[in-house]
Formats: C-alpha cells, sequence, structure tokens
C-alpha cells in the first residue's frame, strides 16, 4: 500500500499520534500509524516497558516483524513526519527517510539547536497548525 504520510514518534505519545493520523485521514490523506495494531488493554508506558524488556530483542521474532513491517511502510510513504515527542527509533526512522529522498516535517517544539534537524523540509509547532497547510 502507498502512504501519503508516515508518522514517527514515541509510542508513549500514542493518543496525539492518533489525532494526527486522524485530522490526516479527514483531509483524505493515506497514514501509516504504527500505533494502531497494538494492545489496546495495556497502557503505552506498560506495553513499552515489555517491548524494552525483550529478552535476546535482537532475534525476537516480534521485534524483526515490527522492524520489516514499519521500514516497509517508510518505503511506501512520500513523507515522513517526525511528531514531537520523539524516541531514538523515530530519529532513525526520519535518517531513513531523508536518505530515502523522502520529505521530512517536524512538528512540535524544538528548543535548542539540532544541526541535523537541518534535514526536515518544514517545522510546525502543532499538529493543528501543519493540518491548515493541507489542501
Amino acid at each position: 500500500m502507498r502512504y501519503d504520510y508516515f508518522i514517527a514518534s514515541r509510542f508513549r505519545n500514542k493518543q496525539a499520534v492518533l489525532e494526527l493520523t486522524r485530522l490526516l485521514r479527514e483531509k483524505g490523506k493515506t497514514v501509516y500509524c504504527f500505533v494502531e495494531d497494538y494492545d489496546e488493554v495495556s497502557t503505552p508506558e506498560e506495553y513499552m516497558q515489555t517491548f524494552e524488556n525483550t529478552p535476546d530483542w535482537k532475534n525476537a521474532p516480534v521485534v524483526r516483524e515490527m522492524f520489516e513491517k514499519d521500514m516497509t511502510a517508510l518505503r511506501n510513504s512520500d513523507t515522513l513526519i517526525l511528531l514531537l515527542p520523539a524516541g531514538k527509533s523515530a530519529h532513525v526512522e526520519a535518517g531513513a527517510a531523508y536518505g530515502m529522498g523522502k520529505k521530512c516535517i517536524v512538528i512540535g517544539e524544538q528548543k535548542e539547536a539540532e544541526s541535523l534537524y537541518l534535514i526536515f523540509n518544514e517545522f510546525f509547532t502543532s499538529s493543528e497548525e501543519f493540518i491548515k497547510t493541507l489542501n
């Protein structure tokens, strides 16, 4: 499947990711939203505690499946949105997207100077500000 947008963020930012996904879809955009497929029973914090403590994570099938799914979606997306706050994996995804020649957008406040944030084409302080720019 092709996507207009790939949202990269932290799983602990689940509600903001789901809200941005909803807003984009209301505008008729296709979105890869990594948090939609995961356990609704546990809280984002509980889920991440379990994930972060996966024994032998480099060889764990669940981690490999997540990696493959996310990278395939990233390759099939036109634009990456880094929704702050974002963790290490989201920043790696942003670097991969930049390397693939994708348009890269940041949503959220980046308070201190970060030279490598110059990979981003556009900066917005909120999802609402970004959504207003879409047709």
